[in-house]
């Protein structure tokens, strides 16, 4: 195993100082508490844009929040790309603030409207009620794409572990028919198989915030019946088959529990024919993306997701052009 970076060295020091806990011996309330402290701890101010606003789309058990993000340098009747990103939090914690400051600089970065969703959460609400959520705001996205002003032939799907789960399986569903079918997915250290045992899950290096033992306390919230743990729309990874999906960004880190099954479903892609651009950050933790205060490295791994992002939207056909090869 490699060393940590000096960064994060300095992060677990001052963890231990202060007496930090794991997610899985919190109360929720004092797990969710945690979390969101770290927005102010953790990361950088957010980014101006030029248009920032929450919205609301019907749900299956009611209205679902989303907020929308243009790019500050984009006009207000530009018709632009757009990222759908789903947020990390186990599919327990996390909300529209938690990874605010990270669509602000995704917006501007890949010059493309980022809408995020406010997916309903564990244990309130098991699964599939997550994905339900996601599936009914993509659909409402593409169906209001005009007043969105996005391109509804352009939009990628996105997001950070539990989040990055979400976009695979939401690209599995476009190629399956089941949605339309996105042009890229941006899979951030993505949770890709539930049907592990704690013993399963490594590395676990000592001091980090998520270990193999926190993602077990996920997975049993999120996950009532034992049986979903191996339902594709749960584990990706067990899916018959990943061709036909579109290109994926994966990255994973080094000291992350999730790491060997990022990099197997990175290799499962590749085989069956998906292009992929892999990023491995051998001394990185998860949940580095939105430690941009604390870490160097977070605002450099945004602008490789933003580039990436802005080669995808460059090579989608534009909307008109889809039209006319349609007819």
């Amino acid at each position: 195993m490699t060393s940590v970076h000096p960064d994060i060295a300095a992060l677990i020091a001052a963890g231990r100082a202060a007496g930090s806990l794991p997610f899985e011996v919190m109360t929720l309330a004092e797990a969710r508490l945690a979390h969101a402290s770290r927005r102010a701890t953790h990361q950088l101010a957010a980014e101006a844009v030029s248009e920032r606003r929450d919205l609301t789309v019907a749900g299956p058990d009611g209205p679902i929040r989303l907020r929308l993000y243009r790019p500050a340098q984009a006009s207000l009747e530009a018709v632009l790309p757009c990222l759908f990103f789903m947020h990390g939090g186990g599919w327990m914690l996390g909300s529209l603030d938690s990874h605010d400051a990270l669509c602000c600089r995704l917006a501007n970065q890949a010059h493309c409207c980022v809408i995020a969703i406010d997916y309903r959460l564990a244990p309130e609400s098991p699964f599939p009620a997550a994905l339900d959520d996601c599936v009914a705001a993509y659909m409402a996205i593409v169906e209001d794409a005009v007043a969105l002003k996005i391109d509804p032939c352009c939009i990628a799907v996105g997001g950070d572990s539990a989040g990055g789960s979400l976009a695979a399986v939401l690209a599995l569903m476009g190629r399956d028919g089941r949605i339309p079918l996105p042009i890229q997915q941006t899979l951030i250290y993505p949770a890709v198989d539930m049907d592990q045992s704690l013993e399963d899950y490594g590395p676990n290096s000592a001091g980090m915030l998520i270990t193999g033992a926190t993602m077990v306390y996920f997975r049993d919230h999120y996950l009532v019946q034992v049986a979903d743990r191996s339902d594709w729309r749960a584990s990706p990874m067990k899916a018959d088959s990943l061709a036909g999906t579109p290109p994926a960004l994966v990255v994973v880190c080094g000291h992350d529990p999730l790491r060997a099954e990022g990099l197997a479903y990175a290799e499962c892609l590749e085989r069956q024919g998906v292009r992929v651009t892999l990023l491995s950050l051998s001394d990185q933790p998860h949940g580095v993306i939105t430690m941009t205060k604390v870490v160097r490295a977070a605002l450099d791994l945004q602008d490789v997701v933003a580039m990436a992002l802005r080669e995808a939207f460059a090579g989608a056909p534009k909307e008109q052009e889809e039209s006319e090869r349609r007819r």
